[in-house]
């Protein structure tokens, strides 16, 4: 710890020489101190004015400045490092911030930020000082701050979406100091594999994200891939993640997936060349507004008449993640195969049974058919507002 010594700072400027000299005095010995240069110039400030009221004409001109080393000091706290929602759920993000020795600034400048995979680039979210407030971007009319009490700068995000999944920073600036915290938003929702009708290994990195956006959801993160994997995921075949890497879960090492004399767990490509490289994809989707079934039609159909027959009934034909999230996060059950929008047919089973999927609950893929065949069902989705 610091004693509460200061220190003094001597400025002469000579008319003649035109030079200041700088002496330094320290008016007792301060002990062996482990603090970088940053945090000693934020815990700097001054304590005493120099009582020399003496002009700069002057041909000896002095001034003393006291330099306190234990100023006030803004610390804050996050209460929890990781919230969860889900999409069209509400989150708030904990922050609250105090301040040593004297009250609350009406300057204190409150920053919430989302931090991106590229630590040098940070998404603009919400920025408020006294009554002036502005959100940015996609946040903009959805975020506002809690605040509880005068110290309480949480940050409250409403109808949350699947981009909004991640890591933001409350960054809390007075004056000279400043102090931040971080915290996680994660979504309740489910990781998918995905090829498009073409094949396997044939998205590069934007076409993933697209491919993903296209079925209800986004291209999943390493930590949603891990969480997959840690809740049974098992995938033989490489995709792409969010941050541009190339990865794929095991849980029953094999021999064409990495060896069978090797431990589970998520097989890593690393960072790929975004434009060149070619592989699958995982997806990630969460809760939805709406109705997802299985039509009712007296008749099998074509890939078009099932189209028809959606819209007929008040719908659209329903998306892969639509499936995906209404047997993981509702238990939708239904031994039918049935079209989807990619113009793939699957169906979910949530009660392994004979004849559907006798040994786990999944969503069985039958495959990309020729698109006139009339041998399956259609399954829609019906938006709620």
């Amino acid at each position: 710890m610091l004693d509460h010594s200061c220190l003094v700072y001597y400025f002469d400027f000579g008319e003649e020489s035109q030079e200041t000299r700088i002496l330094y005095q320290v008016k007792r010995t301060i002990g062996a101190v482990k603090m970088n240069s940053l945090l000693l110039l934020a815990l700097t400030s001054l304590c005493v004015a120099d009582p020399y009221e003496r002009s700069y004409s002057d041909v000896e001109h002095h001034r003393t400045i006291y330099i306190s080393e234990n100023g006030p000091r803004l610390s804050v706290e996050m209460e929890q490092t990781k919230v969860i929602s889900h999409r069209g759920g509400n989150a708030t993000l904990p922050c609250k911030f105090h301040r040593d020795g004297t009250a609350n600034s009406p300057k204190t400048r409150i920053k919430w930020t989302k931090l991106t995979t590229d630590y040098l680039k940070e998404i603009d979210v919400f920025v408020a000082m006294g009554n002036h407030k502005k959100s940015y971007g996609s946040y903009h009319g959805r975020v506002f701050l809690q605040e509880a009490s005068d110290r309480d700068a949480s940050l409250v995000i409403t109808d949350v979406t699947l981009d909004d999944y991640g890591k933001y920073k409350c960054e809390i600036i007075e004056g000279l100091e400043d102090d931040t915290g971080v915290v996680t938003l994660d979504l309740q929702g489910i990781v998918f594999p995905y090829f498009p009708r073409m094949g396997r290994y044939n998205l590069n990195f934007q076409e993933a994200q697209q491919t993903c956006q296209d079925q209800d959801a986004v291209i999943a993160s390493f930590d949603q891939l891990y969480d997959a994997w840690r809740g049974g995921l098992d995938w033989c075949n490489a995709g792409w993640l969010s941050d541009g890497s190339v990865q794929y879960p095991i849980t029953k090492p094999r021999e064409p997936c990495g060896g069978k004399d090797t431990v589970p767990g998520v097989r890593n490509y690393g960072l790929r060349d975004k434009e060149k490289g070619r592989y699958d994809v995982f997806c990630f989707t969460s809760n939805y507004k709406g109705r997802f079934y299985y039509l009712i039609h007296p008749t099998k159909l074509t890939y078009d008449e099932a189209v028809q027959a959606c819209q007929k009934d008040g719908s659209q034909i329903a998306k892969v993640g639509q499936m995906f999230a209404a047997w993981k996060l509702m238990g939708y059950d239904r031994c039918d195969g049935g079209w989807l929008a990619d113009g793939s047919v699957r169906y979910p089973i949530s009660r392994p049974r004979r004849r559907c999927s006798p040994d786990e609950a999944t969503v069985r893929f039958v495959g990309f058919p020729d698109k006139k065949h009339k041998l399956y069902g259609v399954y829609c989705f019906r938006t709620y507002n």
